[in-house]
């Protein structure tokens, strides 16, 4: 299939799933992931190549272009495929959109050559449905919508995480105190998590053995985002510290700000993403760089360490040669010997120094040659 679109609202767990799924690919599918989406259309493509590591990557549109399809032909060719995920897709510009719509049109006779999987927050499935994208939206073979978790789904998320943390006790939390972060969280994990953070540190203080309905009443009272009864769209405030305008109804907030805090959470949410994954990447580089570095320096040792047995036996043999040479010397200059002996080896002697001279010159040679 061509085209997945994945949609859900912030804090619903989408680059979570994202993630999970990319650990869960083999090294049969080669895979780009795109998480910086404030870019035009040529820099997308040219980010898609870097990713795929397609080597060559210019500024010429139609180049690259090429160049990429030929990329793909060739994994195509090995029985391989190509997985290219977007996430916080919703901020791609109408540009940017288009070129992803021509990126699906890369296929054999019978099958795309890209699988693309494009994710974001609610706008972006707003914006596929709008007038002028007729032609992307009918390349979207699935689309699906993360929503917020129900009741039962929370409870249990909640004792999956304990569980994973080590936890043996299945009542953590009473019933009463969930039922009250349901109302408070609405089943987003982002908030369910920040609000059990909270309430866990609270109980750690106090000692608690259990997370009471009380305890939470508490967290959420001290948290200025998330509190339960406010209608959607509404925020808590501190008295004095009210963002309205004059005469509007206490905690109704204006709708600009919202879409400012809603981009400002998808653009942390967007480079959480990108150093968690580049963290993973920089990781994955390092190790195997150690591992490089560690193996070329055992194979120098190695060498070293047969070089310098080399020059430790010629060393021995040297030190043998003088010592042997030395004795001769000293028993061919005994008194005992007749006058002919003497010239004969007065003679040899000279030969002998000579040879001497030639031997300390070669041992010293290779003395500093063994001590570099």
């Amino acid at each position: 299939m061509g085209l997945v679109l994945f949609t859900g609202d912030i804090g619903t767990g989408k680059t979570t799933l994202l993630k999970y799924l990319l650990t869960e690919l083999t090294d049969e599918t080669e895979v780009a992931v795109v998480f910086n989406t404030n870019v035009g259309a040529e820099e997308l493509l040219r980010l898609i190549m870097i990713e795929f590591e397609v080597e060559g990557v210019g500024t010429d549109k139609s180049r690259n272009l090429d160049m990429l399809n030929q990329y793909l032909i060739g994994v195509y060719q090995q029985g391989r495929r190509c997985l290219l995920v977007i996430d916080e897709g919703q901020n791609l510009s109408a540009d940017a959109l288009e070129e992803v719509r021509l990126l699906s049109n890369l296929q054999t006779d019978t099958q795309p050559l890209l699988q693309i999987v494009l994710a974001g927050q609610p706008e972006l499935r707003e914006t596929i449905q709008s007038p002028g994208f007729e032609q992307l939206a009918q390349r979207v073979a699935i689309k699906y919508h993360l929503t917020p978790l129900s009741r039962e789904e929370l409870g249990e998320y909640i004792q999956y995480r304990l569980k994973m943390a080590g936890s043996s006790d299945g009542k953590l939390f009473s019933d009463a105190a969930l039922d009250l972060l349901y109302e408070a969280a609405g089943g987003v994990p982002r908030s369910t998590n920040i609000l059990c953070n909270a309430a866990l540190v609270y109980g750690y203080a106090d000692s608690l053995e259990q997370i009471s309905k009380s305890v939470m009443q508490q967290v959420i009272d001290d948290n200025l985002i998330m509190q339960p009864g406010l209608e959607p769209g509404e925020f808590a405030v501190e008295a004095g510290h009210s963002p309205v305008a004059e005469g509007e109804s206490l905690g109704k907030v204006d709708e600009s700000v919202l879409n400012r805090v809603r981009a400002l959470e998808g653009q942390v949410a967007n480079l959480t993403a990108m150093v968690s994954w580049q963290a993973g990447q920089i990781d994955g580089s390092l190790a195997k760089g150690h591992e490089n570095i560690i193996k070329s320096l055992t194979d120098l040792l190695d060498k070293e360490r047969v070089r310098s047995e080399e020059y430790y036996g010629r060393f021995l043999a040297l030190s043998y040669e003088q010592k042997r040479l030395k004795s001769r010397i000293e028993s061919r200059s005994s008194p005992c010997m007749g006058k002919n002996d003497l010239e004969e080896n007065a003679l040899e002697e000279k030969g002998e120094v000579i040879r001497k001279k030639n031997l300390l010159k070669a041992f010293s040679n290779l003395f500093f040659a063994f001590c570099m």
